[in-house]
């Protein structure tokens, strides 16, 4: 492939893409693309889409890791014949998830997918390659959004845990089924918790890529073996919800659970009670914008497109710190989304 020195970046209805020539790329789109190459960079539902509809006539060349392939796999989705290696392409590790990816095109055009540049447990931080376009995600582009470390974050879940099991108190732990629930399987494993359903079949697709995740036993067997009682410690990792949800509601009244939900969203002062938990702890799977500003520095482009969450205040906080950066698609006209609680799940 030819330098895409020129590109286009555009968002279309089914996402962003990239066209150069006679040469178009999707990346990560949410419906199936007309176009040559389409690129998955992990396998988070936002970020997948049924093939089933896809026209026969499209024959795009897919391209994503082996691990993303598995795992969607796993969650109902088939993304096809994918290549983790083609010519003029090149995925790199963007410490999202398992199997997340980015992707350089040539050596003039770099996309992020989720990012993260931070160690946790199994989950190395990303390096961004130098690229002289950037297209990088923006989730959490405010200032306000700057996460602890994580030992802080593992030291006061673990004084919670302790504190609850000394008054025999069960505490469940919740994230996003896919990536924060295996690091808190991980993290959390020497309290041997017990693994949502959903969970554990995640759990399993990890571990047979290598990623060794200890389970006692499942909410299912749990419950078949009369565990889940009232002054009975135990912790659970499952997926994150909120007070409404009917199991969250029938561990507060059988077992008068504690819980616990993980996610970066919990910098937010209104998040806690928003969702009904009784603690939060702001942990996340990506940069938060520190961060974000830091993985920018490093790519040294000549020109940013950012995507998703606050593109637009990201850019004009790029713009300020001699940066020509964009949202991508976005519109004056457009009317900025208000936060709701289906923003947070």
């Amino acid at each position: 492939m030819t330098a895409l020195m020129n590109a286009k970046v555009s968002l279309g209805q089914s996402g962003i893409m990239v066209h150069h020539t006679d040469t178009a790329i999707a990346l990560d789109p949410s419906r199936p693309a007309d176009c040559h190459f389409t690129f998955v960079s992990h396998a988070h539902v936002d970020h997948l889409h049924k093939r089933g509809v896809e026209k026969k006539k499209n024959k795009t060349q897919m391209l994503a890791s082996k691990e993303t392939t598995l795992i969607a796999q796993a969650r109902g989705y088939k993304i096809g014949n994918p290549a983790e290696k083609y010519d003029g392409f090149r995925l790199i590790d963007t410490g999202h998830i398992l199997g997340s990816r980015g992707l350089l095109i040539g050596e003039d055009i770099y996309y992020t997918g989720d990012l993260s540049m931070r160690e946790r447990a199994f989950m190395k931080p990303a390096k961004v390659p130098h690229a002289k376009t950037l297209i990088i995600e923006s989730t959490f582009g405010r200032p306000q959004y700057v996460f602890p470390p994580i030992s802080e974050i593992i030291h006061k879940t673990n004084k919670v845990i302790s504190e609850m099991y000394d008054l025999g108190i069960p505490v469940v732990l919740m994230g996003y089924t896919l990536g924060k629930a295996q690091l808190l399987t991980k993290l959390f494993g020497h309290w041997d918790p017990i693994i949502y359903d959903s969970v554990a079949k995640i759990n399993s697709v990890y571990s047979e890529l290598g990623v060794k995740l200890e389970s006692v036993m499942t909410h299912s067997q749990a419950e078949e073996q009369g565990l889940l009682t009232k002054n009975r410690p135990w912790v659970m990792v499952a997926p994150l919800m909120s007070s409404k949800c009917a199991f969250l509601k029938e561990m507060k009244n059988r077992c008068g659970a504690v819980t616990i939900g993980f996610t970066g969203w919990a910098i937010g002062s209104r998040y806690r009670h928003m969702m009904g938990l009784d603690y939060v702890m702001p942990l996340s799977d990506h940069c938060d914008y520190n961060e974000l500003v830091s993985a920018v520095k490093q790519c040294k482009p000549e020109k940013v497109y950012t995507f998703h969450g606050f593109a637009k205040e990201f850019a004009e906080a790029l713009l300020r710190i001699g940066f020509d950066a964009e949202a991508v698609g976005y519109s004056k006209n457009r009317k900025e989304k208000t936060l709701s609680l289906d923003s947070f799940l």
